[in-house]
């Protein structure tokens, strides 16, 4: 889809420093929550609702309410895409969304999704509010607070002068808007649009919708027309879209993320340590984990107690994923029986999926039970590991145990200790899975295709 994201964001000083003043910038941001909808390769996994993520670094994230929405459109199209969250000035949130369910791409609407949210717990005064009176759609908004008029401008893409522009609505109360005019034309496709202020200058990023990568301009003002490009073009060596930068609560970095689509969607992500020199980092996928089939990104810095909120209500997930090591995209899942790491995204996407339970042979263990099939375990077999049902016996139960480690290759990470063949380890041989002698005398690839990350 033409998507787009963008953030007030934290300046130099951090990401407690925000642009905008009032109970807001009082507040010291400790973590993120990101929302987005859901899809999958063969959109087994679409949800066009808003789903809810939180992260203590802005890197690896913890979907909530097992990745089941926390809100969902009625009106209008009756789904959304692209949801956004912006903390008002008054420390309160205000969530906005394209109005369009799914692919339906001719589906053109003036009018956004909105909700008011406290706490992101509980969301209310749903709404739809228009934009623009044009023939055209209004997708990816955002919102952003500009003080030299002291309203929020709600930032979006609509087809001007036969392509897509950025187009800008006011509000101060996402009830009423002014009639949509342009802020952003290069004289091409563009959309969108993500906003973040460092030291006293506004950076806008956008995708070129005619190549798919990624640009980043500047002003001095949030006025329209005031933005220039001071970037060359930024890609993955694939198509990219949806931007989103926010400020590392760790370290003096940015980060940039972007969402991608065929044959596959997934997020890239990059880092900088100036934003003014416009050079920006891709990350190795180690670093980073996206929530399960998230598509479009929206981030917002929040405190230690929003997000302490947010996992009491909405609970983290009964399941897990692993991620290989050094094959970041790939995940451990079975297919037809078979134990293996394959790359994200795919479907069935719940062969990913593992509920850890204490180990079937030793509960100082892990077991590995298969959340589509919650009867079966992955147990190694002739030293391949295989996903089977439990018979009850003692052989499947210390064949199904392991002991985690610290990882062979890293010790922040982990690796699995075969409980009844103890010097061997879980490892990936030709992308499929097995036990495998291991030392620390072994190579290093060795003890690399034995380590992983559980994350979600």
């Amino acid at each position: 889809m033409k998507r787009r994201t963008l953030f007030t964001a934290a300046g130099a000083a951090g990401v407690g420093a925000l642009l905008r003043p009032g109970a807001a910038q009082a507040a010291t941001y400790t973590g993120y929550a990101m929302a987005y909808f859901t899809e999958s390769p063969t959109m087994a996994a679409a949800s066009y609702n808003v789903h809810l993520a939180v992260s203590s670094d802005g890197l690896n994230w913890t979907p909530l309410n097992q990745n089941n929405p926390v809100a969902d459109p009625t009106q209008g199209s009756g789904g959304l895409r692209d949801p956004f969250i912006l903390r008002r000035q008054d420390g309160t949130f205000v969530v906005i969304a394209t109005d369009l369910n799914g692919t339906d791409w001719a589906y053109q609407s003036q009018y956004l999704h909105v909700w008011d949210s406290a706490d992101l717990r509980s969301f209310r005064n749903y709404r739809l509010l228009k934009v623009h009176s044009l023939a055209t759609h209004a997708w990816a908004p955002e919102a952003v607070w500009d003080p030299a008029r002291g309203q929020y401008a709600v930032v979006y893409s609509a087809v001007v002068g036969g392509h897509n522009v950025l187009m800008v609505s006011y509000t101060s109360d996402f009830v009423t808007a002014t009639t949509g005019q342009v802020f952003f034309d290069p004289g091409y496709d563009a959309i969108d649009g993500n906003f973040v202020t460092v030291s006293g200058v506004n950076y806008m990023y956008y995708k070129n919708n005619t190549n798919s990568t990624l640009l980043g301009t500047r002003s001095s003002s949030f006025n329209p027309g005031s933005f220039s490009v001071y970037t060359g073009a930024i890609g993955p060596g694939r198509g990219v879209e949806a931007p989103q930068i926010v400020k590392s609560n760790t370290a003096n970095l940015w980060h940039m993320w972007g969402d991608t689509w065929s044959p596959n969607g997934r997020f890239f992500c990059w880092q900088t340590t100036d934003v003014a020199g416009g050079s920006w980092s891709l990350l190795n996928d180690r670093s980073y984990t996206q929530p399960l089939n998230s598509k479009h990104l929206g981030i917002t810095p929040i405190t230690a107690s929003e997000l302490s909120g947010l996992l009491s209500a909405y609970g983290t997930p009964s399941w897990r994923r692993i991620k290989s090591y050094n094959f970041p995209d790939r995940y451990v899942r079975h297919a037809n029986g078979a134990a293996r790491i394959d790359v994200y995204p795919f479907d069935p996407y719940q062969d990913q999926l593992w509920t850890l339970v204490p180990g079937l042979a030793d509960s100082a263990g892990v077991s590995f039970r298969s959340v589509n099939y919650p009867d079966r375990y992955l147990r190694h077999s002739n030293y391949a590991m295989v996903l089977a049902a439990n018979d009850g016996t003692a052989t499947f139960r210390a064949d199904a145990t392991f002991h985690q480690t610290a990882g062979l290759a890293d010790t922040s990470w982990t690796s699995f200790r075969s409980h009844n063949f103890p010097d061997r380890y879980l490892r990936h041989s030709g992308y499929a899975l097995r036990i495998d002698p291991i030392t620390s005398s072994s190579a290093t690839t060795d003890k690399q295709d034995a380590t992983f990350r559980i994350g979600y």
